[in-house]
């Protein structure tokens, strides 16, 4: 259930399905958290939630024919790459798939600004991921296409947290007022810096749970401060779980270690099992933006509380909204 009531049609601030190239977000990149507002998330969630009424119905329509969309992953991805496929094909436009970036023109030693302003000659948006801090904007500074940040080193991975903030909405009806506890890799973990920055729009109490090594970066907790937002660090889940309404858990990156003894020691800091759900709250949720590597039992999966797969599919909504929007067909 979510905090909104989608409006008569006939006082709708968007028309869901129509072309509508002077609405927010038209031809806009979309390359962090911090340029949306409250208002933002309303316009987007609500879009999204008529993308689930379609595809529940529907499943495929046409709103976006015509339109192709460039997959540009410099890393390697499953779930953000398939979504952006998933959305733009259940709209009814086209996917160049570019997975394997250093097999291409990239590894004849070709710029990245070069690149997709080669790709915008063939398409209408591009979403990016790269293993380098701030490669997103710098390709919306060449680019005149949309560029949709897929994440970008370890600092910001915005259409994630958008679906994070999207699966609470949904799954527990609001945000305010929740007490949301981060647990494993919060060091090199883009998805809770960007959902972390997200959450400060919002009343919101956090707290993060990790290894000494692991620990939120600096930058972000003096962010936080900033805003004015409750938080507190742990190194143990105990004093913090009874309390907690969203419960996010990450995967600790074996990718993003130098040396690997250090990852050995940290890697099953954290495991979330039935038994830890016996100290939980009956009314909340578990998050992962998955893929996950023991950090969740899978014997957790069949219990409600167990929302990542639901988040998932949420992430198809948000995509859709976010592709129909930037492109001014929302």
């Amino acid at each position: 259930m979510s905090t909104y009531s989608p409006p008569n049609q006939s006082d709708n601030p968007y028309i869901p399905f129509g072309d509508q190239r002077s609405a927010p977000f038209y031809n806009k990149d979309i390359l962090s958290v911090l340029q949306f507002t409250r208002a933002d998330l309303d316009y987007i969630f609500g879009v999204a939630h008529e993308m689930r009424e379609m595809v529940t119905r529907v499943g495929t329509f046409d709103l976006l024919k015509g339109k192709i969309l460039a997959n540009l992953f410099y890393e390697p991805s499953t779930r953000t790459s398939s979504s952006f496929t998933s959305a733009m094909e259940r709209l009814g436009g086209s996917v160049i798939p570019i997975n394997e970036v250093h097999y291409s023109s990239v590894s004849k030693g070709e710029s990245l600004p070069d690149t997709v302003r080669t790709l915008e000659c063939y398409v209408d948006v591009i979403v990016l991921r790269h293993p380098e801090v701030g490669a997103s904007a710098l390709a919306a500074k060449y680019a005149r296409k949309p560029v949709i940040n897929a994440g970008d080193g370890v600092e910001e991975h915005p259409t994630q947290a958008l679906l994070d903030l999207f699966t609470i909405v949904e799954e527990l009806g609001k945000v305010d007022g929740l007490s949301v506890t981060m647990l494993g890799d919060l060091k090199y973990g883009r998805t809770v810096h960007s959902l972390a920055r997200l959450l400060t729009l919002f009343d919101v109490n956090l707290k993060f749970v990790s290894p000494e090594i692991l620990r939120m970066p600096p930058e972000i907790i003096s962010e936080l401060d900033q805003k004015g937002i409750p938080q507190s660090e742990h190194f143990s889940l105990e004093p913090v779980i009874s309390e907690t309404d969203v419960l996010y858990v990450t995967r600790v990156q074996k990718e993003r270690f130098e040396d690997l003894s250090a990852y050995e020691s940290v890697r099953d800091a954290f495991v979330i099992t039935l038994q830890t759900l016996n100290k939980t709250k009956e009314r909340m949720i578990i998050m992962h933006p998955l893929p996950r590597v023991g950090e969740i039992s899978m014997e957790v999966d069949d219990d409600p509380r167990a929302a990542y797969f639901r988040q998932m599919e949420y992430g198809l909504y948000v995509r859709m909204a976010l592709l129909a929007m930037v492109l001014g067909k929302a």
